[in-house]
């Protein structure tokens, strides 16, 4: 079993390229945080992620998406990770919460993820929704603390430029299944 991660900028267009990706047949895992964002904002939570409670509750989602992903699958395709959530943490200015340290350490100690990560760059720009309230030099701040956080652990960032779906899509295939890209 092969679990990639895709990561960087918020608004880079992640989630596209993972429906993308999906279309070719690829298994893929969604974004947890912003299932928690929606969630909480469903029940009248405006702003979700100023809470105590939010990073830990990110943290149990993505252990639940991993462990009940499908096992025969050869590939998976995950819309970040526990590191992209210490990130997160550390970008929000949060000590990391011991669910948080200890699914960091699980999935590091496991090697639970491969050690090339596809990092998504930004488009040049971020647009704000209801989940994501940030400015594009917040969001290149945060592309910033990915970036050194999953050099810390280890992993080889493997650069998705700028572009259309086609191409970006077509460059993690070739990666995830050994071919050059066209």
């Amino acid at each position: 079993m092969r679990r990639y991660v895709l990561t960087g900028t918020p608004g880079a267009g992640k989630t596209t390229i993972l429906r993308g990706l999906a279309a070719l047949g690829h298994t893929v895992i969604e974004e947890a945080a912003t299932e928690v964002i929606a969630r909480a904002q469903s029940r009248g939570e405006d702003e979700p992620w100023t809470r105590e409670w939010f990073i830990d509750e990110i943290v149990q989602l993505q252990r639940q998406r991993q462990l009940a992903a499908p096992p025969a699958d050869d590939v998976q395709l995950y819309d970040r990770s526990p590191l992209c959530t210490l990130a997160l943490a550390t970008y929000q200015g949060r000590s990391p919460s011991p669910a948080l340290t200890t699914e960091v350490e699980r999935v590091t100690s496991q090697a639970v993820y491969q050690r090339q990560v596809f990092f998504v760059r930004n488009l040049g720009f971020c647009e704000p929704t209801a989940a994501r309230r940030i400015s594009f030099r917040q969001s290149l701040e945060f592309e910033r603390i990915h970036e050194e956080t999953y050099r810390a652990f280890g992993h080889e960032l493997v650069e998705v430029p700028a572009g259309d779906l086609a191409g970006r899509s077509d460059a993690i295939d070739a990666v995830v299944c050994g071919r050059r890209a066209e």
